[in-house]
Formats: C-alpha cells, sequence, structure tokens
C-alpha cells in the first residue's frame, strides 16, 4: 500500500535516513584489507543505538544482522562474516535505522584498497545510474518512467540489471508501496504524487543479469560469479519534485571525495 506524508512527517524520515548516512560514513573509516564484516556490523549497530536509533533490519522478517555485506558477486542480502576483507574487493553496505517509527533505509558500495579499473568502472556507472533514477521520480510521472532510465544507462553501459530484486515505498513499514524496478518501459505503472516516499536502488551486475540465492537463505549472488554493484537512497516528492533525505555527503567527507553530484536534489546546500 502507497502512503502518503505530510511534511512533518517527512521530515522525520529525514531524521532517520541521515542516521544511516552518518553510520555509513562512520564506517567509510574501518573498510580496509583485514577487517571482517562481523566487526563492520557490530560497529553499525553500536552508533545506531548511540545515537537513539533502533537498528532498521536487526529481526526484521528473521533478519540476523544490523548491517547486510554483499562482497564482489554477492549482490544483496549478504550477511555479515569472519572472513577478512580483502584488497581488491567491493563491499556493498545496505542499512536501516528506525528514528521515532519511521525507517531509513540507503546503501553504498566501497572499494576496500586497490580495485580493478573494470570493477571501478561498474560502481561508477551504478551510483551514476542511480541519479538518472533519481531525477524521473516528479509529478506527472510514473514508476517504470524511473526503471526504464536506470535499465536504458546501465544496459547502454555493457552491464545488465537484476529483475528479482527491486526498489520500494518507505515509511512507518521497511517496505511500503509501489515496488521500484530498476528496469521497465515509461509510461507505466502508478502515477508518483506529492508526499510519496521510496528507496530507489539499482543492483547492478557486471555480466548476467541472472541471480541465485546461497545456502544461508539470505545472500543473492551473480549466476556467473561476476561483480554486483549496489546503491540506494531515500527520496520524498516534494512540490513536484525529487528530494533527497539520505546523503553520501558523510562518506565522501571520511575518504575527501569532493562532490556536487547531489546538488540538484537538494532545495539548499547540504552541510555537514
Amino acid at each position: 500500500m502507497i502512503v502518503l506524508k505530510t511534511k512533518e512527517e517527512i521530515e522525520i524520515m529525514r531524521k532517520a535516513a541521515l542516521l544511516v548516512s552518518k553510520t555509513l560514513g562512520m564506517l567509510a573509516t574501518e573498510i580496509k584489507p583485514g577487517i571482517t564484516t562481523l566487526q563492520l556490523d557490530k560497529l553499525a549497530e553500536q552508533y545506531i543505538r548511540d545515537h537513539g536509533g533502533i537498528p532498521g533490519f536487526l529481526g526484521l522478517y528473521g533478519c540476523p544482522c544490523t548491517l547486510l555485506t554483499s562482497v564482489n558477486e554477492q549482490i544483496v542480502h549478504g550477511l555479515p562474516t569472519d572472513r577478512p576483507l580483502q584488497d581488491g574487493d567491493v563491499v556493498s553496505c545496505d542499512l536501516g535505522a528506525i528514528v521515532n517509527e519511521y525507517y531509513g533505509d540507503h546503501c553504498y558500495t566501497f572499494e576496500v584498497g586497490e580495485v580493478a579499473a573494470e570493477t571501478k568502472k561498474l560502481l561508477q556507472v551504478t551510483k551514476e545510474s542511480l541519479y538518472v533514477g533519481i531525477r524521473e521520480f516528479k509529478a506527472g510521472n510514473r514508476v517504470e518512467d524511473v526503471g526504464s532510465a536506470i535499465q536504458r544507462y546501465a544496459e547502454g553501459h555493457g552491464y545488465s540489471v537484476v529483475r528479482e530484486l527491486v526498489g520500494h515505498g518507505l515509511g512507518k513499514k521497511m517496505h511500503e508501496g509501489p515496488e521500484m524496478p530498476n528496469y521497465g518501459k515509461k509510461g507505466r505503472g502508478k502515477l508518483f504524487q506529492e508526499g510519496m516516499t521510496v528507496a530507489i536502488e539499482p543492483m547492478i551486475n557486471m555480466g548476467t543479469k541472472n541471480i541465485k540465492q546461497l545456502k544461508d537463505g539470505w545472500t543473492i549472488v551473480t549466476r556467473d560469479g561476476r561483480p554486483s554493484a549496489h546503491f540506494e537512497h531515500d527520496v520524498a516528492l516534494v512540490d513536484g519534485k525529487p528530494e533527497l533525505l539520505s546523503t553520501f555527503a558523510y562518506i565522501y567527507k571520511a575518504l575527501g571525495i569532493e562532490s556536487t553530484e547531489e546538488d540538484e536534489f537538494r532545495k539548499e546546500p547540504f552541510v555537514i
């Protein structure tokens, strides 16, 4: 079910989203060869609780962790392990937090040490496709306008788009309507309405779009074993335009990256 939010509710959701953003920024300083994803999971849970939030994933649908960590060929829902991250890995950190009953939920795929050039390009294009999709989340458009834009951009660079896993509405529930696929045909799907809040999250593979699930019942991997990337933002439809609730600015500050990619989706420049 689609639940439209008031501007007051959107501001609460912004606080939840920004707690996730800050947690990912903290993790950015820790992600390096030798650390385990179990260690990252513990750090994320402690940070969220220390800052007045509740881990959004822990216990949801039986999820055993706060932070979902998907390494290399893992697409999403990777469970933390005691395997140390290695130089050249990429790891998507997908995280949720609850603040005042509302969810924040977003994801960033990090490089670990020195990453191969072709993998860097996959991450770059996947992140660019996220903003290509967000641009289409506006008054007068429909759900598949977003998915179609993401699909055209990713496939135009020679990559494939996962079909079975999609973005979603967000609010007092982690998964509300509408589903937000990363593929589609322009002009189809639910019409966007003022007050909609969604998580847009392209999952893009270097090779085949085909996937499989591991025996742990959670981790989804590419069927050909080639790398995948995943980036996600929380977005609200405000005054007919997409407005970011989450930010990668804390990650970029931690990593020393300068970026203006989010500016067009904010009424005012974001200040940390």
